[in-house]
């Protein structure tokens, strides 16, 4: 991935960056990347994502979902970052496969997946690092009973991706269901690179080796500077431009199949940044779609977001037909693609002709090799702005307080946090 900060200097924007402010936080730069080198060196918590795409090993994943190889649909049940990068990998990319991401436990629409499918088709991979995350476990037993109701062995069609114990650890063993480790040390919004995020892509055909090639040559440009690290570069423009009051980060990318990303990258940032009240806002949002519905605000409200674009150099293209409208005559000449570009172009432009900070982050195409790059390059921002921040990137207490208050209020156990919930205060409005 490249990435372009020149929208973003305090010469075209506000709120912005100089150049030699830039030059000075690129010590802090230096400081955190050798920080950063020896977390991975060490394999230290967290740190150890940055080592993913060594450590991964594709063909163990592919002997893993080899007995549901003949697929025509996959259910993931996890949550979080159980299930976001599986989600972005597979959003971005074609298959013939069809896959459910149970990463919510809403009934009507759990149901409503459910019963679309061909379940005598259907895989199913369950992801937990504990065994015991209440979302996941609950639509498990959903999903099972469901295969169990239409007289499918859940047994033959199921992969487990868990930790070395727990429920789920037991059960795959109890049943001799084929099973992955969810990697040591990696938390699970960093882990879209091990199994945790590529069975699906195993089971969906993907190129595995190039989605680790991506991820390492990106790896290759840590170094000790932001000017030589694209990944560097935009972790410490976003914390630069949030110290100066640009606290949301709207991440806008121009491809319908990186959606989920905007999702995945959401989680990544908020999860890992927001503590001890620092940390940016990450805003998602969808060019085209969204510069017609959110491009005034980003444009002419306050002065306190960036704007992220992703935008990828190639891809597929089709012809606009003629039309024997005047006012229309022009776009018989153009492509898609082309006006693809151009709402792109636009848009960046009218930011920055507002002085409204942006950074553009290019991939040559939405494809294996790239996206790796783009989930490793991601990870690396968000590690190095979490030590220029000075938080721990790694830990997320505010959503284990949320976990414990749930299973305490479902009889899981005495949880204080749940006590919290009889303590609200209430100024009803009724009809």
């Amino acid at each position: 991935m490249d990435v372009d900060i020149g929208n973003a200097l305090a010469s075209v924007a506000s709120p912005g960056v100089s150049r030699d402010s830039l030059e000075r936080l690129d010590e802090q730069v230096a400081d955190a990347h050798e920080r950063i080198e020896v977390g991975m060196a060490n394999g230290e918590h967290g740190y150890e994502a940055l080592n993913l795409n060594e450590r991964t090993d594709p063909d163990e994943i592919r002997r893993a979902v080899e007995p549901v190889a003949d697929a025509e649909a996959l259910i993931t049940v996890g949550i979080g970052g159980s299930a976001l990068g599986a989600a972005t990998i597979t959003g971005a990319l074609d298959s013939d496969t069809e896959t459910v991401y149970l990463d919510n436990v809403d009934p009507a629409w759990v149901s409503a997946r459910l019963e679309a499918l061909s379940l005598e088709n259907t895989a199913i991979n369950v992801v937990s690092r504990s065994g015991t995350t209440a979302e996941t476990l609950a639509n498990f037993l959903v999903v099972r009973e469901a295969f169990e109701d239409a007289g499918v062995d859940w047994t033959e069609r199921t992969i487990v991706t868990t930790g070395d114990s727990g429920p789920l650890r037991d059960l795959s063993e109890r049943h001799d269901l084929p099973s992955l480790k969810v990697p040591d040390g990696v938390p699970g919004r960093f882990s879209a690179l091990s199994a945790v995020g590529m069975v699906a892509a195993a089971v969906c055909g993907h190129d595995l080796e190039a989605l680790l090639e991506g991820a390492a040559a990106e790896a290759d440009t840590l170094s000790g500077s932001l000017f030589d690290c694209p990944a560097y570069a935009y972790g410490a423009t976003s914390y630069a431009l949030d110290a100066r009051g640009a606290g949301m980060n709207a991440m806008v990318p121009y491809a319908e199949s990186l959606e989920t990303y905007s999702e995945w990258f959401a989680q990544l940032w908020a999860e890992s940044l927001g503590k001890d009240d620092l940390g940016q806002t990450p805003l998602r949002a969808l060019g085209v779609t969204d510069q017609h519905s959110q491009l005034q605000l980003y444009r002419a409200g306050p002065r306190d977001k960036v704007v992220t674009f992703v935008t990828p150099r190639e891809g597929e293209d089709r012809s606009i037909p003629g039309t024997e409208v005047d006012d229309l005559a022009y776009l018989g000449d153009a492509t898609l693609g082309e006006l693809l570009d151009a709402e792109f172009e636009a848009t960046e432009a009218s930011l920055a002709a507002a002085g409204r900070p942006n950074v553009r982050i290019e991939l040559e195409r939405v494809d294996e090799y790239e996206l790796g790059g783009l989930l490793y390059g991601m990870e690396a921002a968000c590690v190095l702005a979490g030590e220029l921040y000075g938080v721990n990137t790694f830990e997320q207490p505010a959503v284990e307080w949320a976990k414990n208050a749930t299973r305490g209020l479902l009889g899981g156990g005495e949880f204080e946090e749940a006590d919290a919930v009889a303590e609200k205060t209430e100024l009803r409005v009724e009809r």
